[in-house]
């Protein structure tokens, strides 16, 4: 069997309100090229599994929830054999001739393993989801700043212009050459949820691809699709400890863990409630939530 150009994989959970929109937008987002859809649902509870299964456009694998990483692995086994591998949230729609877009730029690029796409918000604007990579400066969330010490993301509209290489975007769209998704053995499936995508650019950096990004690939991203709440913000922010730890020595990760519990005390003065909740998990392993295996040590591992 001809192997095909792409095999487009999402997660869903919980996502009856966001799926069939991007499942509706793909067929001319991918224009002439040959592609497969596998969709993991994580044990949604909204009626998600029964409304993919009423399609005849994907294919549908029900699966505990074991995380975010372990649901796109899961996905790529499932998929017939492509040469890339597109990632895609549930409530991303893309644009006419996007994909094909996305892979002429793997095709072009020999070093490129990863392509992001420009995405805009649903009200139009764009949507910055271009990322340095973390360093002990960028942990305050400083991109208001726009100066690349202190900002991890980057804001700045002239960066969105043209295509140049970056550390890593956010993986709401990202298309995956399957050989540079084979080496790294996929996605890291500790984190669960968030850091799964920066671990994934960076690591594929250390073994010679690029994340690049094109503004000639167009989609939009609604974000929060799944629901955000305050276990979900300490997830994220204990894996972003993790990931540092993962890539740096340990006296530079307590420098970096210890600003990260300053940062989020400053958030929950300031009036964001779910800040104090990642607080509490910082100071007490046993608070933290049991997905991550990160109970066991003051400094998050």
């Amino acid at each position: 069997m001809t192997p095909l150009d792409v095999a487009a994989v999402v997660v869903t959970y919980n996502s009856t309100r966001h799926v069939a929109g991007l499942l509706d937008s793909l067929p001319a987002a991918f224009g002439h090229l040959s592609y497969s859809v596998v969709v993991v649902d994580n044990g949604s509870a909204d009626g998600t599994p029964e409304l993919l299964e009423r399609r005849s456009d994907c294919g549908v694998v029900r699966a505990s929830n074991d995380g975010y990483a372990a649901g796109i692995n899961r996905a790529v086994l499932a998929s017939p054999e492509a040469s890339t591998i597109l990632i895609l949230n549930p409530d991303a729609t893309l644009d006419p001739d996007s994909v094909p877009r996305m892979l002429e730029v793997l095709r072009r690029r020999s070093d490129t393993g990863i392509v992001a796409p420009r995405v805009r918000e649903e009200d139009g604007s764009l949507s910055p989801t271009l990322r340095r990579g973390p360093t002990l400066g960028r942990v305050g969330g400083l991109s208001f700043t726009r100066l690349p010490l202190f900002a991890e993301r980057i804001e700045i509209p002239a960066e969105y212009d043209t295509e140049h290489e970056v550390d890593w975007a956010v993986g709401a769209i990202l298309l995956v050459d399957r050989p540079c998704f084979d080496a790294l053995d996929g996605l890291d499936e500790s984190f669960f949820l968030y850091s799964e995508e920066t671990d994934f650019s960076l690591r594929a950096r250390d073994a010679g691809w690029a994340t690049v990004y094109t503004p000639l690939a167009g989609a939009m991203h609604v974000g929060g699709g799944s629901g955000e709440n305050a276990t979900t913000h300490t997830m994220q922010m204990l894996n972003r400890v993790r990931l540092y730890r993962r890539r740096t020595g340990e006296v530079r990760t307590w420098l970096y863990f210890g600003l990260t519990i300053v940062v989020e005390l400053r958030r929950a003065v300031l009036g964001e409630r779910q800040s104090w909740t990642t607080v509490r998990a910082l100071l007490r392993p046993s608070l933290r939530p049991p997905q991550l295996g990160a109970s066991s040590a003051f400094l998050p591992e």
